[in-house]
């Protein structure tokens, strides 16, 4: 199967909608990703959480290297994890398209992101609301996107926090034009909007799907939205 670019993920005007398997059927994971493909989706978001970083466990390499087998869909991995660099072979050996860690995790990430652009890969760096901007600015050349945290990370479901976004504004002003800003955490249908007008241009998006009856109608309704 042939991955689509990171280049071709990131060229569409009004931007791209993730996925975020954290809130799929598991015991139909085939299926999703096949409804999901068939709604349009170019991507799959996959939130590891290691019950450290965050009050929560989910899943690891095993299972994002289980579904790679299924499809060729730019896979987007996103490490709430303590010590990613630990881990981070088992991620690419799975298949990940897009890693990112979190600065509160890794003060200093500039190995690990140099490592994952080396392997092939687009390198991310995630903030929580409360972290500023000023953490991860000085990494701002060895990114390829940064993820702004709308939610306190951990949980799926939680209410979008609208005061991040003046960190996307200023994000987008600081990073380079090719570098992808991103933002998970209560994206839906009244928050896409001013997200993307602030300056996002990758939605990490759960409920606001696989809560929905039909993928291809709530993904479509998302574009338009984005798109303004």
């Amino acid at each position: 199967m042939s991955h689509p670019a990171w280049s071709e993920i990131v060229a569409s005007p009004q931007g791209v909608i993730a996925p975020s398997m954290l809130k799929c059927d598991f015991a139909g994971l085939d299926r999703e990703i096949a409804d999901l493909e068939a709604a349009g989706a170019k991507m799959l978001h996959w939130d590891v959480m290691d019950g450290h970083f965050v009050p929560n466990l989910s899943y690891g390499a095993m299972v994002i290297e289980a579904a790679r087998k299924r499809t060729g869909l730019f896979f987007d991995a996103h490490l709430m994890m303590a010590e990613p660099q630990r881990y981070l072979d088992s991620f690419l050996r799975a298949g990940c398209d897009a890693i990112t860690v979190h600065v509160e995790a890794v003060p200093d990430p500039t190995q690990v992101l140099k490592e994952i652009r080396e392997a092939g890969r687009a390198a991310g760096l995630a903030l929580n609301p409360g972290t500023p901007i000023s953490a991860v600015t000085p990494f701002l050349p060895l990114c390829d996107l940064v993820l702004v945290m709308s939610v306190q990370p951990g949980f799926g479901g939680q209410a979008f926090r609208p005061d991040v976004l003046p960190k996307v504004s200023a994000l987008r002003k600081q990073a380079a034009p090719e570098t992808v800003i991103s933002i998970d955490g209560g994206i839906g249908r009244t928050t896409i909007g001013p997200a993307a007008q602030a300056g996002a241009r990758l939605f990490v998006v759960g409920s606001e799907i696989f809560d929905r009856d039909d993928y291809a109608t709530a993904m479509a309704e998302l574009d338009a939205l984005a798109a303004g």
